[in-house]
């Protein structure tokens, strides 16, 4: 079970750094532009240092297509609690409406038609 969910653990981990990488500093506009690239940099090694690992070992039990589309749903998980909860920004439905389409795209890849 483990070679199933750690990956998919790592991932979400790795995520939550990333996103903070992207986006975090945006909360600090006033500060100089090479200290957010600097700081988002910094950031973005510790996602590596899970993101790594996790495309390695799942790639053990799942195909690369099936590794990307995880981390993108998780990608849209982490951000739209990102977004919402420490950016204060609103959840749209057509927003919701193009998770939803991605998610569809989600059940294609991992769909075993023959």
């Amino acid at each position: 079970m483990w070679n199933h969910l750690g990956p998919i653990l790592l991932l979400v981990g790795s995520n939550v750094f990333m996103t903070f990488a992207w986006y975090g500093h945006l909360k600090y506009k006033s500060s100089p532009i090479w200290i957010a690239i600097f700081a988002s940099w910094g950031i973005a090694f510790f996602e590596y240092c899970l993101q790594v690992p996790a495309n390695r070992w799942g790639h053990a039990v799942y195909s690369a297509a099936q590794l990307k589309t995880i981390q993108e749903i998780i990608t849209l998980v982490v951000f739209v609690g990102f977004s919402t909860w420490y950016r204060g920004e609103p959840l749209k439905w057509n927003h919701l409406a193009g998770f939803a389409l991605i998610v569809g795209a989600a059940f294609l890849i991992f769909a075993d038609f023959g």
